[in-house]
């Protein structure tokens, strides 16, 4: 959710096909249907799986069957007293800093809704529409994929997905059902961590003499293009009771969304793909959608975030090495497009690591399952951390220098003002 005193100013102009309006209530029409439609367009563009392309299945023991708990009261007053009251309400307009105030006296009733809502497999419709703000990212003002949609949903949703969340992901985690190598989302794992287990793994193999090849997969709005039916496939496969299966199916049916901006709103239209962006079940959900991805990944390494993948493998033959990552290559694709995942190949690269071994005269090339060539960088920027082919961080700590004299400048430049 966006602070109250955050502005969105609309562009003057929007580009619609070979059309340019400067009309607002047209523009923010525009952006809603841009924005419903995001996973859409990257759907049609992914070949339809069949039964060869689907993500294996993980052969683990068969988990519990998972039920909800009955929400406690005590729980949503800690929830509804720590809300930020600065935060902008949804479109049903019930404002965070009134549900703060009248906590102790309105925890009960709505701790009644939400269990009353597991009874009855249902959520409130308007717990299921958000308002969407469109944040301009750079480049073209008149593009509309120059701007990034900012959900802001219902305060109530927001508090019901918590207690959700944390139920389901108290059972994933005393189950160990998340694949070790995944890091998104998880208590107790975060962007450090899964760095170091990356750094760790390609520095042991330089140490040991051996090539290291790694493929930085990039996939294309994957948050908008995850499959209802699938993850709801998904978690039935994880033990979830037929209540439960029953609450999800009707947690992603009916959403819609409407464009506001500068005192205006659009109509509401449906969104039928993705996981709810800004939603406190979203990022989990997600990670549930991907997980079994890293069984494909054969004798290479893989660690997943959220929609970060990298591949990697090592080894004395730099021919055997980009043979094998090849070969784990293709079979990752072929899990994301049984997820009707579609690659970004313009932002997927590939990087050797070499610190003291001879340089190769040329590489050879890895492709994607269209035949794309994917290209070799010598710098990629991975969970924040910029990686060189020499793990050196020399550019790492360049662009750390640089947000440093960004900001002393900034500091002098208004020091009387301080």
């Amino acid at each position: 959710m966006e602070n109250k005193n955050t502005s969105s100013q609309l562009p003057t102009a929007l580009k619609i096909g070979n059309t340019v309006t400067t009309d607002k209530s047209t523009i923010i029409e525009n952006f809603n249907k841009h924005f419903s439609t995001a996973g859409h367009a990257f759907h049609l563009a992914t070949p339809t799986p069949d039964n060869s392309t689907a993500p294996p299945t993980a052969t683990r023991p068969s988990l519990p069957h998972f039920s909800f708990s009955q929400i406690h009261s005590a729980d949503v007053l800690k929830e509804l007293q720590n809300l930020d009251p600065y935060k902008s309400a949804g479109l049903d307009n019930l404002d965070p800093f009134f549900l703060k105030l009248s906590a102790e006296i309105v925890a009960t009733p709505i701790t009644s809704l939400f269990n009353l809502s597991f009874v009855s497999s249902e959520i409130p419709k308007d717990w299921k529409a958000a308002a969407v703000i469109p944040l301009f990212k750079g480049g073209d003002t008149l593009d509309p994929n120059c701007y990034r949609p900012i959900s802001i949903l219902p305060c109530l949703s927001k508090v019901f997905e918590s207690q959700v969340n944390k139920q389901i992901t108290d059972h994933f985690e005393s189950h160990h059902t998340f694949s070790a190598m995944q890091s998104g989302f998880r208590a107790g794992h975060g962007c450090t961590s899964a760095t170091l287990k990356v750094l760790n793994d390609i520095l042991t193999a330089i140490d040991k003499k051996h090539y290291c090849a790694a493929v930085f997969i990039d996939l294309a709005k994957a948050f908008d293009s995850v499959n209802h039916h699938i993850l709801i496939g998904r978690l039935d496969s994880l033990g979830f009771s037929n209540d439960c299966l029953a609450w999800f199916t009707n947690y992603f049916s009916d959403r819609v969304q409407c464009v506001k901006s500068e005192g205006l709103l659009s109509g509401p239209l449906a969104v039928s793909m993705g996981v709810p962006q800004g939603s406190i079940l979203g990022p989990t959900l997600f990670s549930v959608y991907i997980n079994e991805v890293a069984l494909a990944a054969g004798e290479s390494l893989i660690h997943l975030y959220a929609d970060d993948t990298i591949l990697y493998t090592s080894g004395l033959s730099l021919d055997t090495v980009l043979t094998t990552l090849q070969a784990s290559f293709n079979a990752i694709q072929l899990s994301f497009r049984g997820l009707q995942l579609l690659l970004n190949t313009s932002k997927t690269k590939c990087m050797l690591f070499n610190r003291s071994l001879p340089a190769p005269t040329r590489l050879s090339n890895i492709t994607t399952l269209d035949g794309s060539d994917l290209e070799y960088v010598d710098n990629y920027k991975y969970l924040g951390v910029w990686l060189d082919c020499k793990l050196s961080f020399q550019t790492h700590i360049k662009h750390l220098q640089s947000k440093v004299k960004s900001r002393l400048g900034f500091l002098f430049r208004n020091k009387a003002s301080f």
